[in-house]
């Protein structure tokens, strides 16, 4: 060692050729900063042999709020554009329901789009309302576990996009940490409660609510099919991942056991 305490070493480049293993369909999945649920719920149907998961998080404060859900949108280009720079996504996905709903469809895309043009892009409240479409539902229940205030936005969601809404219920949380460590009890009794016997289907709002494991047991009780939000984007990912195969023990949804009507 020298007296400025440097170390001196010669740097050899091998002389071998570099070979790289194929690329992997890729998917890019923008969270709240305050998410506990949906990694854990898309790795459970997507196994990282078939895709790779690229996630990349969002700030978001509580309350669960439609205001400060709408102040996520000038962040979402900056989120966005920190999934893989200069690798191609089979698909993004924005992993909030109520603010895909209050920022509204258009705006998510564009944002996301203006940095990451030509990758399709995934919202639940847009993957929710094509999979009820898909299992021939024109009547539904909604069960969130968010605010009224939060809650009413996706209602309205749904019924402009074509669909009678029987019965909208909610658990009144404000604070989506708490949405994720609700049990599964609460959950199972929710979705009965808010189940109404005309609807054809009963769709349960909110990515960090652990609802997706539960969809089976409660198409069960109720005797229809449900659709979670988590659900509804796992469909479509698995899709964009080149996925076909039904997917059992996760509701009718994935396990292709429904006839469109």
């Amino acid at each position: 060692m020298s007296g400025s305490g440097r170390v001196s070493c010669a740097v050899e480049q091998a002389a071998l050729t570099v070979e790289f293993a194929p690329e992997p369909r890729r998917l890019g999945l923008i969270l709240l900063a305050t998410d506990m649920t949906t990694e854990g719920d898309i790795v459970r149907a997507i196994p990282p042999d078939a895709a790779a998961l690229h996630g990349t998080r969002i700030a978001y404060a509580n309350p669960t709020t439609p205001e400060n859900l709408r102040a996520m949108l000038p962040r979402l280009s900056e989120a966005a554009a920190l999934l893989v720079p200069g690798r191609m996504l089979a698909a993004i996905c924005y992993g909030c329901t109520s603010a895909s709903v209050v920022i509204g469809e258009e705006a998510v895309q564009t944002a996301i789009g203006a940095v990451r043009p030509g990758i399709p892009i995934v919202t639940p409240a847009a993957a929710g309302a094509r999979a009820l479409r898909d299992l021939g539902a024109r009547r539904i229940a909604i069960m969130t576990p968010y605010l009224p205030e939060t809650t009413s936005p996706v209602a309205d969601f749904f019924a402009a996009a074509g669909f009678e809404i029987l019965r909208a219920v909610c658990l009144g949380l404000e604070d989506d940490r708490e949405m994720a460590r609700v049990d599964a009890v609460t959950i199972l009794a929710a979705a009965e409660a808010a189940d109404h016997p005309e609807a054809d289907a009963l769709f349960i709002s909110c990515t960090a609510l652990p609802a997706f494991a539960l969809a089976g047991q409660i198409e069960a009780r109720i005797g229809k099919p449900v659709v979670t939000s988590n659900q509804a984007c796992i469909r479509e990912l698995r899709a964009a991942a080149g996925l076909a195969a039904p997917l059992a023990g996760y509701g009718r949804l994935l396990s292709g056991t429904w006839v469109t009507a």
